[in-house]
């Protein structure tokens, strides 16, 4: 089949939605000829069910129809070959997890809390979508296996990943690439698992699930420091830590907990967040419903079990509409950007992406020269 290189570059604007990479260097377009103003255009989809078809379809005759010599599109969809699927595979990824390895560029930060009940999962899916609003491709893996919510919060409950074969594309909700085992299973059917098959259900998300590049990967943690958060640490070893905690003293006390497992891990907490801070009268005054200072207790207790400063990164106030944006499946940070809660937590957000980091450990490719 031939393919006109005009054609082409115009098609070259078009990504897959679930790969996030021009179809052009996907290899799925197979023919583009014109003739006598009529652009025939023959794309192959990864699959027969291809749930974003229409998306496709429509971006490659909007591209085509920007070219003046184009007068109209004729555009037919195919499938790929196994064989072609097979490349398209091997030219994605391998079976190592890509974001273990010390030369990775992207920032692995786990969001863990001592109990359940402190608003980590609505915390997490908001400093998602606040970074991918900035401009960062992020993803997010609903780690929380027997208590997944993020793709509820999301407002993609009822959403399927596509599967390439053995490889697996993840879903798409507010720019933020998610995968979540909620996503596997029916009626909300409860995860009954011991160790050794959360271990699996993790790594098998972190290599069969095409990311793609991304500058920030965040994990929804269970509570505590079970199965998960060992595995994380063994899988992920330069992944971070960010702990959640309420103002209570008691909550301090138990996050605690969460965070001094580093000791053990090697890992780094990155900083403590206090959700629930204050409910914000309508006379201008706050209420301390949970109590005042627990945020800086864990910070303070952190810092001087692990040896390291470990900052309170921030203090969330209770909003009745950051419940609401999650019952609704649109994050605070997106349907009411300027409240006081979602401006907070785009601060964090941006505090825990924009970090400096080293290049310690790090492969750089340089390689000698002669000296002029």
């Amino acid at each position: 089949m031939s393919i006109e290189p005009r054609l082409l570059e115009a098609l070259s604007a078009v990504h897959d939605p679930e790969l996030r990479r021009p179809i052009t260097e996907l290899g799925m377009v197979e023919s583009a000829v014109l003739d006598n103003g009529t652009a025939r255009v023959t794309i192959l989809l990864t699959i027969a069910g291809c749930p974003l078809r229409s998306t496709i379809e429509n971006d490659a005759t909007a591209a085509l129809a920007t070219l003046p010599e184009v007068g109209s599109v004729e555009l037919a969809l195919g499938v790929m070959s196994p064989e072609q699927r097979a490349t398209l595979r091997e030219s994605l990824k391998g079976r190592a997890v890509p974001f273990g390895d010390p030369a990775s560029l992207t920032r692995v930060i786990g969001i863990a809390s001592g109990k359940g009940g402190v608003g980590k999962s609505s915390l997490t899916a908001n400093l998602a979508c606040a970074m991918a609003a900035d401009g960062l491709r992020v993803g997010l893996i609903d780690a929380d296996v027997h208590g997944f919510s993020i793709p509820g919060l999301l407002g993609i409950p009822n959403a399927k990943p596509t599967r390439v074969d053995e490889m697996i594309l993840p879903p798409v909700a507010h720019g933020v690439k998610v995968i979540s085992i909620g996503m596997f299973v029916d009626d909300n059917k409860p995860v009954i698992w011991r160790g050794p098959m959360l271990h699996r259900a993790l790594e098998q998300f972190l290599t069969d699930v095409h990311f793609g590049d991304l500058d920030v990967l965040l994990l929804d943690l269970p509570p505590g420091t079970g199965d998960i958060a060992i595995s994380v640490s063994q899988l992920l070893p330069g992944s971070e830590l960010a702990v959640v905690t309420t103002p209570q003293a008691a909550a301090a006390q138990v996050a605690e907990r969460a965070g001094a497992i580093a000791v053990q891990t090697g890992q780094k907490v990155v900083g403590v967040i206090e959700n629930m801070s204050w409910l914000q009268m309508p006379d201008g005054s706050t209420m301390e419903i949970f109590g005042a200072g627990g945020g800086r207790e864990l910070s303070d207790r952190l810092s001087a079990t692990l040896g390291a400063e470990v900052p309170l990164l921030g203090q969330i106030p209770l909003d009745p509409l950051l419940r609401a944006g999650g019952d609704a499946g649109l994050p605070l940070v997106l349907s009411h950007p300027g409240s006081p809660a979602a401006a907070e937590i785009t601060a964090i957000a941006r505090s825990l992406s924009h970090r400096p980091r080293g290049l310690a450990g790090m492969k750089l490719s340089v390689t000698p020269g002669q000296a002029r």
